[in-house]
């Protein structure tokens, strides 16, 4: 029997802490998944406020609103650019189970209607997490450009205030805004496929943001993107399989990630030997990542490549954290 809205209302007020647990271990999947494939990307997960599930379930007047409320939990990625969508697409539909998905990228519509490109997945969450009636959780994923998440964002503080119409020239301000939104991420793919004919810029770039991505599910402290080329300049040298590197890097975090955590804990940012001494400046940084695995896997390639290039110091501080010898 469908539950009242006073019935659903107190359920999802028990049952959230378990959907925000589902949520974010099936962000934390995917943040894996998308770094294996090398794919560039931003994700972040919540379970709906108990206060907007209250006012969604009244306003939208369902029969059942436990079930038909079907974004108890929230998703979204986001890429730099249109041509990582379907690449993110594929490994969701690799990684989850699949309920149903909605794109509209490719419906034909008015030439002169300009709309928001939408692409949802509606998919199972990983874990072990069931509600009480043995159900798996669900989530709905949002794929987004930066530039269509920035749009939707402020678009939807200014046109969706509870009992407020914006003006008609608002609405018609945000919605052109579309043109420009769609203008924006043609020029980035452009920019990105000009980039592609240049392979060590283009190598060195890939190889820093797979490390940025990885390196976000330890922490969200602001680094120095200069520090992380110059140290890049030296870290490709030593990297021949280039192209799989991503997944050799990702499972070495992955089975390493304790340890890496404790490195973190001790000598990252925000560690008394980083706060008190400025010691360990690179365990601030996403490219300490493959300095630890060129460590464990190639460490006198890297010191090699490393001599008469940077300090001497900033190598052997990084290897005493690792726990070795140079």
């Amino acid at each position: 029997m469908p539950l009242t809205t006073e019935e659903a209302f107190r359920r999802y007020r028990e049952e959230r802490p378990r959907i925000q647990a589902a949520a974010e271990a099936t962000g934390a999947h995917l943040r894996q998944r998308t770094a294996v494939k090398g794919i560039t990307c931003q994700i972040s997960s919540r379970a709906k406020e108990v206060s907007s599930f209250n006012t969604k379930a009244y306003r939208k007047k369902y029969a059942d609103p436990w079930t038909q409320i079907t974004d108890k939990a929230g998703l979204r990625l986001v890429v730099p650019h249109r041509s990582l969508l379907d690449p993110a697409l594929d490994v969701i539909k690799e990684s989850l189970d699949i309920v149903e998905v909605q794109d509209d990228r490719e419906t034909q519509d008015d030439e002169y209607h300009l709309r928001y490109p939408r692409l949802h997945v509606q998919a199972v969450m990983v874990g072990p997490l069931e509600d009480p009636d043995g159900v798996p959780y669900q989530c709905e994923i949002q794929l987004r450009t930066e530039a269509v998440d920035l749009w939707s964002r402020m678009s939807h503080r200014l046109l969706y205030k509870p009992g407020v119409t914006p003006p008609p020239d608002v609405s018609r301000s945000l919605y052109r805004l579309i043109a420009l939104v769609e203008l924006y991420d043609l020029e980035v793919e452009r920019g990105v496929e000009a980039m592609s004919h240049h392979p060590e810029l283009a190598r060195s770039n890939l190889i820093l943001d797979l490390a940025e991505q990885i390196y976000r599910t330890f922490t969200d402290h602001p680094y120095s993107r200069d520090l992380s080329r110059d140290i890049l300049d030296i870290l490709v040298q030593t990297i021949d399989d280039e192209e799989t590197y991503g997944e050799r890097l990702t499972e070495f975090t992955e089975r390493h990630r304790k340890r890496i955590q404790q490195a973190y804990a001790d000598y990252g940012p925000t560690s008394d030997h980083f706060l008190k001494h400025g010691r360990y400046m690179l365990a601030s940084q996403p490219e300490s990542l493959i300095i630890f695995e060129r460590l464990a896997h190639a460490r006198f390639r890297l010191k090699s490549a490393w001599e008469d290039q940077l300090p001497h110091t900033m190598l052997t501080d990084m290897a005493h954290i690792w726990g070795i010898a140079l």
